[in-house]
């Protein structure tokens, strides 16, 4: 149990050290560029975002420290494990190319992807521990909800 607590421990602190520095690139633009942007009427208050990301990349490290914790000398752990790292990836680009390269158009097809490896991420947790697919279910419908709004800021400007 020890065990496991520790690696969740670690994958909640790299989901959250990688929402940390992918800040950096929103904070770069959000209260200048990102103001000036037309937005649905569904866009949420700015003041929403962080507390969410974070409830967001602390679900993600449970998850990601529950898969882990089954082994990695498994080979459907490697597997889950490497889709979990290559959407955390395009989760940080995503904030790179929105705020930092100021992008919508280019931020919506890294959106899409993302949303792609979320669910082959989603699935191959499944395989290991349904608790830890489930655990992404909320992360889902936040990139989501985001996918729909990064569509609309960029249909808007």
């Amino acid at each position: 149990m020890k065990k496991k607590a520790l690696y969740i421990l670690i994958a909640v602190a790299v989901c959250l050290l990688i929402g940390f520095l992918s800040s950096f690139a929103t904070q770069s633009s959000v209260n200048d560029w990102y103001i000036t942007l037309n937005k649905p009427s569904f866009n949420p208050p700015n003041t929403i975002f962080a507390p969410v990301w974070t409830v967001l990349y602390i679900l993600m490290g449970v998850s990601a420290g529950i898969v882990w914790s089954k082994g990695f000398h498994h080979i459907w752990v490697k597997t889950a494990l490497y889709h979990f790292g290559f959407q955390l990836l395009f989760n940080a680009l995503w904030s790179i190319v929105f705020f930092g390269l100021k992008n919508p158009l280019w931020a919506l097809v890294v959106i899409l992807v993302l949303l792609t490896l979320i669910i082959l991420t989603i699935k191959w947790f499944k395989v290991v521990s349904k608790l830890a697919a489930l655990l992404l279910i909320p992360y889902l419908l936040w990139v989501c909800f985001a996918s729909i709004l990064n569509y609309q800021i960029w249909m808007l400007n």
